[in-house]
């Protein structure tokens, strides 16, 4: 199933990878204008067609009331009684053809001449079909269209009353259906010319919206190849392409910073490894060969190489822990934690710089504060900031670190020191790996220069509010806000 639902997906790929944006806008485009004619033609045969109808059974109901009346009336004098010639005239006058039919069919008048024969004028379906429009109509007269023309009939009396006829009226529809065979020529032709103009159109719309798309396209294979120098701000038609190139703009500045920073840790990195691999190898040579048979020095340089191979694995683990909490490999392990407490605990681990070289801990801890966190990875990230503020300190060795309420639902975790601060350029770059400060004084705590990169990759898998503030010559503070226990949701 899932190599079906693959194999769909990458026919799909192909596909797409075949039609190529400006292709697809091109036949679009035209695609559109061909389909606005030919439904406008469709719409204007179809009015036409309509009005034209509507019109002439108008036009037809009032002319055949019209001859019906002059029809049931005597004959004018000046066509001598000729009922048949009165009725030509009629038809003339009103463009129509009139008929008098008998219940039958047969054509009463007007006369037909014998050389017009009798199949073209046999009324019998004609007038069959007449008096079922008149037996439905109830209205003394019909109006229908039939065999391409409008006919008005209805029943009438002859002859002063004595017998009975039928009155038969046709218009014609033959010019109606002319003008829609013109409009369907005419329409063909200005599909075909919108069609070429649409197509000439699209292509040169299509090229331009699609320029600055491949102007982008060609960017950014520069910049796949290494090229951090490219600006993708060039052909811009429209906020959205603006837009566009702010982004990639900014993306490019971060692969540009990821790409400095991974140059950086290999260079770090490797010089981390080598140092300590080079003491370790110089100092077991010099067991074998120098120090091997007296125990005094024997036991000096084992003591630097195991203190070295400690260095490296501790140089090991940080980046192990670095890379997993990167990636999101490093599962959390969320419980309520006494962070009062917790920080106690991890004061005392630097008892020992206070009694053998001095540094004095102001501590201001409120009792009770409780948070949901995963202990052993904010015990490091606690550890690695106190760590931090013992290295930069300034000459009075004093570290001041403060756990207090602030507001109802949270609390924060301050470390200060009195160091000569960090510049204000410099802030945004503290937390990044292997960051080093200009200061050169010596370092009580020994790191691997991945403490503070640790700790921003922990605190933001728990969602906490961190940040530093600085002044020159006036020491930094690093803080950390925690909700409180029972205010704690995860995202």
């Amino acid at each position: 199933m899932e190599s079906k639902r693959t194999k769909r997906k990458h026919d799909y790929r192909r596909r797409q990878r075949g039609a190529s944006i400006y292709f697809l806008l091109w036949t679009t485009f035209s695609a559109l204008a061909l389909v606005i004619v030919l439904l406008f033609g469709i719409s204007l045969r179809v009015v036409i067609s309509q009005t034209y109808e509507k019109e002439a059974a108008r036009e037809l109901s009032e002319k055949g009331r019209s001859i019906e009346v002059a029809v049931v009336s005597d004959t004018p004098e000046v066509f001598g009684g000729n009922r048949s010639e009165y009725l030509r005239y009629l038809a003339t006058s009103f463009d129509v053809r009139i008929f008098i039919l008998d219940d039958d069919g047969e054509v009463l008048f007007p006369r037909m001449p014998e050389t017009e024969g009798d199949a073209s004028f046999d009324f019998s379906k004609r007038a069959q079909t007449l008096k079922d429009e008149l037996a439905q109509s109830g209205d003394g007269f019909a109006l229908y269209r039939e065999n391409g023309e409008y006919v008005y009939g209805s029943k009438i009396k002859l002859y002063g009353g004595d017998s009975e006829a039928y009155l038969y009226v046709a218009k014609s529809l033959a010019f109606m259906q002319s003008a829609l065979g013109q409009v369907g020529v005419r329409m063909t032709f200005l599909a075909v010319f919108v069609f070429v103009l649409a197509f000439a159109l699209s292509s040169a719309v299509s090229g331009w919206l699609t320029k600055p798309i491949s102007e982008m396209t060609k960017k950014t294979r520069r910049l796949a190849r290494g090229d951090f120098n490219v600006d993708f701000h060039g052909a811009d038609y429209g906020q959205e392409m603006v837009e566009l190139a702010d982004t990639l703009n900014f993306a490019r500045d971060e692969l540009s910073k990821t790409d400095r920073m991974q140059k950086e840790l290999i260079a770090n990195v490797s010089h981390d490894f080598k140092t300590p691999l080079t003491m370790i190898k110089g100092y077991a040579s010099m067991i074998l060969e120098i120090s091997g048979d007296v125990p005094e020095k024997r036991n000096k340089h084992a003591q630097i190489i195991v203190d070295e191979a400690d260095r490296l694995a501790s140089l090991v683990a940080d980046v192990l822990d670095l890379s997993k909490l990167r990636s999101g490999l490093s599962e959390l392990k969320v419980e309520p934690v006494d962070l009062s407490a917790y920080t106690r605990e991890i004061l005392d681990r630097f008892a020992y710089l206070r009694e053998t070289q001095g540094y004095v801990f102001e501590v201001e801890i409120e009792d009770g504060l409780t948070s949901q966190v995963d202990e052993i990875k904010i015990g490091q990230a606690l550890y690695n900031l106190i760590g931090n503020a013992v290295n930069y300190t300034g000459e009075d060795k004093k570290v001041f670190v403060s756990l207090r309420r602030r507001g109802e639902r949270s609390f924060r975790f301050a470390v200060r020191d009195t160091g000569a601060g960090i510049k204000k350029e410099e802030l945004a770059g503290i937390w990044e790996r292997y960051y080093r400060s200009g200061e050169t004084h010596k370092r009580p705590v020994q790191g691997t220069g991945l403490g503070l990169s640790i700790v921003k990759a922990t605190l933001e898998r728990h969602g906490l509010q961190f940040g530093v503030e600085s002044e020159p010559q006036k020491g930094s503070t690093f803080f950390v806000d925690f909700p409180l226990a029972e205010d704690f949701a995860r995202d």
